[in-house]
């Protein structure tokens, strides 16, 4: 795994690596697709043969990590990306026909999807290897070649993800690189032909003017405030069951997590009990249980518990679901009367805090996410069809899981992405696959067409009676 900030000049090894992936590309500017689908099948070798060293690694950076989740997420996730686009790659890659304006009949026009070059993937720590791969497979589909900064709060993941793209491809096909702060700004500043980020909306600017310098095209996967909104008393219990698995899923450290919850005002003391019944169901005691996430790092530890101070401080009533905190296993805390004044509703949380906010009307309701960024995800419980299409018709967001929480994302004939402040572009399935293509156009004019027509001198009859058939007489 090179180069880290510590190992040489990290400019000259970063440029020195790209190289190298220029000229495979150059010797290899448009791999077939039984190429491709050779590369997605050893990569999923490669996640069979490493499940174990990839969710230990994962375990370690965490300092404790359900090996359920790693599988889940960061292994069988890639799985199936690779397998749907393997299944979908000719379809993809063939040329898409287009229709010339009639007075170009006779004429064809088609659509080829070509490789960009060298794709780079920015990969954060909390989905460390699911949100590498994801881009890589996209990449691998479109034809380029990839080159991958990791966090620099998952070495350990880092060196196992290496490990694996190295038994997969060869050695050094695939680089991934360590590093803090000054490696991902000399990685970002780099001229690839296309840059994916996965990380906080706070660095993205940052990332935007690297990339403007190169004019380098960017795909930005950001999260935000993603709200579950509860439609009534009947789906009180359904809904606390996934919006407390939401919150515990890799402990709330997830850009997808259910940020908040809008309930009818009414309901919201019955809703926040039911909340903690069900995350107490799944983690009795989160202390000192090994199927429950800690938090990645005293850093970010810190960062939450300086959101509930904040909170409390300005009236918000806490209760826990779970026992209490060991170390960096924290409870659910569940937050009723708050509001807009704390830091918990407009900054992204990222942990197991879950803020409920009451609501009279849907156009409240509305309103209130409407009042914010737009997010990333928004998952709506038990509304009728006409409510619902008023709900989806109002708001934007990335994407939507309906009576649920997060799954829009695991299913890859589904694209992912965010709008807004919660992302740019979009990856996975066939919008992943033109992503990472330039959609060239192609004209092919037929050897007998009269191209005289168009090319001077100008206001023959036949010009005129072209122009009078489309614009009309001249007033």
């Amino acid at each position: 795994m090179l180069p880290s900030a510590q190992e040489g000049d990290l400019h000259t090894n970063l440029a020195a690596l790209l190289a190298r992936q220029r000229v495979a590309f150059s010797a290899e500017p448009r791999p077939s697709a039984s190429l491709r689908r050779a590369r997605l099948q050893q990569l999923i070798d490669a996640l069979r043969r490493h499940q174990d060293s990839v969710t230990e690694a994962i375990s370690a950076d965490f300092g404790g990590r359900a090996p359920f989740e790693s599988l889940l997420a960061d292994v069988l996730g890639p799985v199936f990306a690779a397998r749907h686009a393997k299944r979908h790659l000719a379809s993809w890659m063939s040329p898409s026909r287009r229709h010339t304006e009639l007075l170009f009949l006779t004429n064809r026009a088609w659509v080829e999807y070509q490789p960009k070059g060298v794709v780079g993937i920015v990969s954060p720590w909390n989905f460390p290897v699911y949100l590498a791969l994801g881009p890589l497979i996209a990449a691998i589909a479109a034809g380029n070649r990839a080159m991958i900064k990791g966090s620099e709060y998952a070495p350990h993941t880092n060196a196992a993800l290496q490990a694996l793209l190295d038994d997969a491809f060869g050695v050094g096909e695939v680089p991934v690189i360590g590093g803090g702060v000054e490696a991902a700004r000399a990685f970002t500043a780099l001229p690839f032909d296309h840059l994916i980020f996965t990380g906080a909306p706070s660095i993205a600017p940052d990332v935007m003017a690297s990339a403007a310098a190169n004019l380098t095209p960017v795909t930005l996967e950001l999260g935000g405030k993603s709200p579950a909104i509860v439609a009534d008393a009947h789906s009180l219990a359904s809904a606390a069951q996934a919006i407390a698995h939401g919150k515990l899923f890799n402990a709330g450290q997830i850009c997808v997590s259910p940020d908040y919850a809008l309930v009818p005002e009414e309901h919201l003391e019955t809703f926040a009990q039911a909340v903690q019944t069900a995350a107490e169901s799944l983690y009795p005691q989160v202390g000192n249980d090994p199927n429950y996430t800690q938090i990645i790092n005293d850093r970010q530890n810190a960062r939450l518990e300086s959101l509930l101070d904040d909170a409390t401080q300005r009236g918000a009533v806490i209760r826990y679901a779970g026992g209490s905190a060991q170390g960096r296993r924290r409870p659910l805390a569940i937050l009723t009367q708050v509001d807009r004044s704390m830091r918990v509703l407009h900054e992204e949380i990222f942990g197991p805090v879950l803020p409920i906010v009451g609501y009279r009307t849907l156009d409240d309701a509305i309103a209130w996410i409407n009042a914010g960024p737009r997010p990333l995800a928004m998952y709506p419980f038990g509304f009728a069809d006409t409510h619902l299409r008023t709900l989806l018709d109002h708001t934007h967001s990335g994407g939507v899981t309906i009576n649920d929480w997060g799954w829009h994302v695991f299913n890859h004939d589904l694209p992912f992405g965010g709008v807004g402040q919660s992302g740019i572009g979009g990856y996975h399935g066939v919008e992943g696959f033109r992503e990472l293509s330039h959609a060239r156009a192609i004209f092919r004019r037929h050897r007998f067409f009269p191209v005289g027509l168009f090319r001077p001198p100008y206001g023959r009859l036949v010009q005129r009676l072209v122009m009078r058939f489309y614009l009309g007489n001249k007033r």
